[in-house]
């Protein structure tokens, strides 16, 4: 499946990022039962996805749109695993906030699926003269242009995987977060927030302690909607074998910590349970901000 993708983008320039420092947690008797499990192989390869999505405890509407689509394509030789993930988070008040995330969340869904997926169903196609990364970045400025009109004043992040096969390419903008959730225990955040805190954090005027409580913790240095020219970080990953990749919004990493994200994902074994528990700590903790993840698995790849 790897050389069937290859010929249909314009071989990139840069390697597959190698992986970040990854924080370890220690496995409790539970999840070592969990992991030690062989997990099922599946023909042909696919993905599971799982979703959920709360206005919190302490609002009165929601800002957050999510999107998945998940598709299999089985022909022997050249079996097709392909997804997308797509969190946003809107900002501007009741009218734009919501409006904002929606048309992004829209445009770059439709953009990807009508350049990337529906050329995997022709018979005859030829190669496209871009990567996937600037496929991603092509369709992020598309987004950019229709928050501008449709929702001037307004913004919001956005956090968006395209999953080919083990192939994944993330690209994002703001402070919703993309992790990889892997079986020894180890959870790895992926994306790095386009936010104040973080960059008080990197220059030393702050800890990560502090920031969790600091009075501008919500202010973004990055987001779609921003009259600069928007600057989406954009990276290839390995999919995590056995592992899981996870999109959340700040409403729930704001409210749960990374030792319970990996403690109710690891012991959910349905995607979709494991977003539901996710989100019912989250308002448990007190809830203050709309809640939106996507938790997706590979099988047979």
């Amino acid at each position: 499946m790897q050389n069937f993708i290859s010929k249909l983008f314009k071989r990139k320039k840069e390697k597959i990022k190698a992986e970040a420092p990854i924080h370890t947690t220690p496995l409790s008797d539970d999840q070592l039962e969990s992991v030690s499990k062989t997990a099922v192989e599946l023909a042909p390869p696919q993905f599971f996805v799982g979703s959920g999505q709360s206005v919190g405890m302490q609002r009165d509407h929601n800002e957050d749109t999510l999107f998945v689509f998940s598709s299999v394509l089985g022909e022997g030789t050249n079996d097709l695993a392909f997804a997308l993930c797509i969190v946003a988070d809107g900002m501007g008040g009741h009218k734009n906030g919501e409006v904002a995330s929606g048309v992004a969340v829209r445009v770059v869904a439709k953009y990807l699926l009508n350049r990337i997926y529906t050329r995997f169903l022709e018979l005859h196609h030829e190669p496209m003269d871009e990567s996937i990364q600037e496929t991603l970045q092509n369709g992020i400025n598309e987004a950019q242009r229709a928050v501008l009109r449709y929702a001037p004043g307004g913004g919001t992040t956005f956090t968006c995987a395209l999953i080919l096969g083990e192939q994944i390419t993330v690209a994002h903008i703001g402070d919703s977060r993309a992790y990889f959730i892997y079986s020894d225990g180890r959870i790895q955040k992926i994306t790095k927030d386009h936010s104040l805190v973080q960059r008080m954090i990197e220059i030393g005027e702050i800890t990560e302690k502090e920031a969790q409580y600091h009075p501008q913790k919500n202010v973004l240095l990055r987001a779609l909607g921003q009259n600069d020219p928007v600057k989406p970080d954009v990276q290839t990953f390995q999919f995590p074998k056995g592992g899981y990749l996870l999109i959340c919004s700040d409403g729930l990493w704001g409210q749960v910590s990374d030792d319970e994200i990996y403690r109710l994902v690891t012991t959910n074994t349905d995607p979709s349970m494991a977003c539901n528990a996710l989100i019912e700590l989250a308002n448990k903790n007190g809830g203050p901000d709309n809640i939106s993840v996507i938790l997706c698995t590979s099988r047979g790849m």
